[in-house]
């Protein structure tokens, strides 16, 4: 077999010409049909798992087979734009892969890239792991609009828990444009910076600590792909009884959401009365769009730095709740629950807290004083509760579409209590329903003593009182069901 030695060859080499096209995908993992890359495979078909190491970096355009008789070079013909920085780290840092593929009429469709050690051995050590965690994160990305060159030739990424130095460089190298531009650029100040003698051991450790904030977060585009309104419809029934006109609306921006691709320019402010499910409603929202969530209480914030985050000039510096949010999250994309919205303005620190939430709000970005940077806020999707609308100021209702929640009637009231609270409660204490059972006297009685109050939390609290109360008859005096009317109602809840 001939071997390919180019160690001799003239230097008057011609210049190397990229051979690849690069393709837009989305898919969330690698197959035969949806490969990683296409090798040329029409002067040899290569092997089902093949070794050796991609080269000619400058452009991308090859990969070295390790064979018997030497090494034999194939051109790249197809690479996902979202893995071109990865195979430009991999050649350039000289590392030994494994490919797994199959031959096709298009060339040889890799679907696997594994790091592997000098000769071909399994490399047990963590790089491999870093590999692995690296391509799932890009098949998690959006792939980039158009590939274009780096005006400075360079950049630098993170590795598997995206913590030290090393491990940022990398995941910004093999990242590439996946990331957005202004957290791109943010990122090599930084890095700059923590790799710097000429300043403090403290600025480097907030800077390698915003970076590893920053790395480990999915930035994901504002695309959102279609929602079924009848799952949707199913979601809110499952969660919510009754409630025909709240139901409706969210539906409305489900619909919306499905024609336009993006989420609504505006959020939700649900107002209601305390115990009405406002919360359950947002919750539901979320499991509809299909996003993490995270809950901002605003009655336990005072000052706007608990929101935005502390300098870095100060030693004990950190970034602020909503930073905090994005982090937990893993991604850009997610719902806020701003709780308890109308006691955002009566923060007893340094300034009003609901000023903060208006650049949050806007969709325009967010910046943290710790990070230091614009967070993009394109995919958040803020949904408020209040109890009074009229201690709200206006700037922010006017970044909220306001969805009124009224109290339950009595008659909702008592099917809430009798087809959902009592069953649930009943079914957590391994109760029954026919051990448990309330006349509709009973029934009555129960919406009767808890009039005067809005909602339902009183209701199920009672259902729990009832409920423990039947568990007790039935295991201390041994009967075999109890049969609740409205005078055991009364004597046991008054």
């Amino acid at each position: 077999m001939p071997v390919f030695d180019f160690n001799n060859a003239p230097d008057d080499k011609k210049p190397v010409v990229c051979t690849y096209t690069t393709f837009s995908s989305n898919e969330d993992h690698a197959s035969i049909e949806n490969p990683i890359l296409v090798l040329d495979n029409s002067k040899k078909e290569w092997n089902h798992h093949s070794c050796g190491i991609f080269t000619n970096q400058s452009k991308q355009t090859a990969f070295e087979f390790d064979e018997d008789g030497g090494t034999i070079s194939a051109d790249i013909l197809l690479v996902d734009a979202r893995f071109v920085s990865l195979l430009k780290w991999l050649g350039e840092n000289h590392i030994n892969v494994r490919l797994s593929g199959k031959n096709t009429e298009s060339g040889y469709a890799v679907y696997r890239i594994r790091e592997i050690a000098f000769g071909g051995g399994t490399k047990l050590s963590a790089e491999d792991g870093f590999l692995q965690f690296m391509i799932e994160r890009l098949f998690a990305s959006n792939a980039p609009a158009e590939e274009v060159e780096d005006e400075d030739g360079e950049e630098n990424g993170d590795d598997m828990k995206l913590t030290s130095i090393q491990s940022i460089t990398d995941f910004m190298t093999c990242a590439g444009r996946t990331l957005p531009d202004n957290i791109r650029l943010w990122a090599r100040r930084n890095l700059a910076v923590a790799r710097s003698h000429e300043v403090s051991q403290e600025e480097r450790r907030h800077a390698q600590r915003a970076l590893s904030i920053m790395m480990n977060i999915q930035w994901k585009n504002d695309y959102f792909e279609a929602i079924d309104p009848e799952e949707a419809r199913r979601i809110l029934d499952e969660e919510l009884y009754g409630m025909e006109r709240v139901k409706q609306r969210i539906i409305e921006t489900i619909i919306q959401i499905n024609r336009t691709h993006t989420l609504p320019a505006y959020g939700l402010l649900l107002v209601g009365p305390a115990g009405t499910g406002k919360s359950q409603i947002a919750y539901a929202v979320a499991r509809i769009l299909k996003l993490p969530w995270t809950t901002l209480d605003m009655s336990s914030i005072n000052d706007p730095e608990q929101l935005t985050g502390s300098s870095r000039i100060y030693s004990n510096a950190k970034p602020g709740i909503i930073m905090e949010a994005f982090s937990m999250a893993g991604e850009s994309n997610l719902v806020f629950i701003i709780n308890e919205l109308d006691k955002a303005a009566s923060g007893k620190g340094n300034g009003n807290p609901a000023d903060v939430l208006l650049t949050l709000l806007d969709n325009l970005g967010f910046t943290d004083n710790y990070m230091e940077c614009m967070i993009p806020t394109v995919g958040v999707y803020p949904i408020a509760t209040a109890n009074d609308k009229d201690q709200i100021s206006a700037p922010l209702m006017s970044r909220f579409a306001v969805i009124d929640i009224p109290d339950y009637t009595p008659e909702e009231k008592k099917i809430i209590f009798s087809k959902f609270a009592l069953p649930k409660v009943l079914k957590r204490m391994s109760l029954r329903e026919e051990e448990c059972i309330m006349t509709d006297e009973a029934l009555d009685e129960v919406i009767e003593l808890y009039s005067d109050t809005t909602g339902i939390r009183d209701l199920e609290q009672a259902a729990e009182h009832i409920a423990a109360n039947a568990l007790y008859q039935i295991e201390v005096e041994q009967k075999k069901k109890v049969v609740f009317d409205a005078e055991m109602v009364k004597e046991l809840l008054d």
